[in-house]
Formats: C-alpha cells, structure tokens, sequence
C-alpha cells in the first residue's frame, strides 16, 4: 500500500529498481534521442549505443518530460491511496523538468508539491530517498518537501569529465571555460553550486583528477557520518578505485551508493565521467 504523501521524482535520480520499489518512490523517466532514436532515460542502458553516438557526434537532445506524463503518474499515485504527492526534481537551471511537474500538479487530483533539488544525479537521489522515508513513517506532505530540501542543500557533488565539449555544446556551462580548459590540455573537477555546474578546480592528469576528488570528499565529510555516492559513465575501474580510496579513508561512512548513469546525464558529460556526492547522514 502505498504511503499517504507519495513521492515522486524524475530519471536523473538513478536510483535504480530495487530502491524505488522499496521505498515506493515514483519515476517519470526524461526522453533522449539519439540521432534517429528516441528512449527514455533509464537504467541499465546500452552504453555503447550512447558512446556511439557521442564518438561520431550524432545529434543527441534531451528532452523533459511533458506534463502529461507527471499528470499520469500524479493521477496513478492519487489512485493508490495516496492523500498528497511530493515531487522532487533536478536542478531547475539545468532542465525545465520541475515546471513540467508544476503545470501538472496544477490539474492533479490531490495536493502537489513540488521541490528542485537544486542538483542532479544521487545529489537528488538521496533527497528523494530521504523523502521516501519521511513519507513512510506518515509525515505530512510540508515535512517531507522539508526532509528533500535540508537533504540536497547539505549534500555536495563533485565530478570529473574528459573535456567539456559535451556540457558546452549542452549549454550547461560557459564557452569560455571550456576554450581554456582545451587549450591548456587540462582535465576539469567540477562542483555542482546553486543548482548550476561549474568549474572547481583544472588538474593535468585523469589519475590527478581521482586522487582529488577523494580527497575533496574525505574533506566534506569531516568527522560527521556520511552517505557517500560514487557514479561514472563508462569509467568501472576509475569507480571501483575511488570506492576503496573512500571506503578506506571514511571511518564513518553509513552507505556506499555505486552505479553508472543514464543517458540524460550521460549525453552532457561524455564517457569517463566520474563523480562523487557526500551527503551529511543526518540533516536536522
């Protein structure tokens, strides 16, 4: 049975099918076309059909979901049981995902609330999750909106990327970084920050780049305990590394998230991607 505050969010979070239906979390996945394809933003996924299309520069566009598709989902969730929906979405100044879920709620049957993350990938997985669980013990809709804000704003995502050509030609970063970025032949950490990505730090090397952001997330994390998400597009072995580093250096690390992204995310950063997201265990 579902809870009665449902919550809702979008594909970005890749939380994957074990999680979702654990804590009945609500997924309406964002469109990619690939070239002549078109396929909703999901995992797992053939990664070699994307790295395909990114290698020979097809035409990839992400697309959000229209607002039908959260006034279905609204009205599925309403149908179950639930009383009131929390939906919870990824940065607003990267996607126009969370006004399609406003125009939607508009109509719904029941109470919506909408919440941008503010981020993306587990940065808004586990805002969601921890939503979910407020949701579950029977917290009313305004409190669990609360649990998702608290939880993205105090989460911290930094990530790594092969170059910047695929957020620039995205339009999710500036064209001048990345001209410098490629003139100096510099590998570039970035940070998401007021729900925009930009650049933290240039570094020379890819194994540069992995020592850093183990190190950035060890400094983040302190002494508090942490929920820790490494993700990666075509990078298994970079991530597996950084798992270790952190897992070795985070005394008081309560989960290791580990998973590759979809397509959506996948088609702006470019394969090798890889990221981390410390999220403070408990918010108050």
């Amino acid at each position: 049975m579902s809870p009665p505050v449902a919550v809702v969010t979008d594909s970005t979070a890749y939380l994957g099918a074990e999680a979702t239906g654990r804590w009945n979390i609500t997924v309406v996945p964002i469109r990619v076309i690939l070239g002549d394809r078109e396929i909703d933003d999901v995992t797992p996924f053939d990664a070699g059909l994307l790295a395909h299309a990114l290698k020979g520069r097809s035409p990839i566009l992400t697309s959000r979901p229209a607002p039908e598709r959260f006034a279905d989902a609204y009205r599925r969730v309403a149908e179950n049981g639930a009383a009131a929906i929390v939906s919870v979405h990824l940065s607003g100044a990267l996607s126009g995902t969370a006004d399609s879920a406003r125009l939607a709620a508009g109509e719904a049957p029941v109470p919506v609330e909408v919440v941008d993350s503010g981020s993306i990938a587990m940065g808004l997985g586990f805002a969601v999750l921890d939503a979910a669980r407020a949701a579950a013990t029977g917290a009313p809709a305004a409190e669990v909106a609360g649990v998702a804000r608290r939880r993205a704003a105090a989460a911290s995502t930094f990530f790594y990327v092969e170059t910047l050509d695929y957020l620039r030609h995205g339009g999710r970063i500036g064209r001048v970084t990345n001209l410098l970025g490629s003139a100096l032949s510099i590998k570039p950490l970035l940070r998401m920050a007021d729900g925009e990505i930009g650049v933290l730090e240039k570094v020379r090397t890819g194994s540069r780049a992995l020592a850093r952001l183990e190190d950035l997330a060890v400094d983040v994390a302190g002494d508090r305990p942490v929920d820790v998400a490494v993700q990666h597009l075509m990078a298994a072995e970079r991530a597996e590394a950084l798992t270790k580093g952190l897992t070795a250096r985070l005394p008081r690390l309560v989960r290791m998230w580990v998973a590759e992204v979809g397509p959506v995310l996948g088609a702006h950063v470019g394969p090798g991607m890889l990221g981390v997201t410390v999220a403070p265990a408990a918010v108050n």
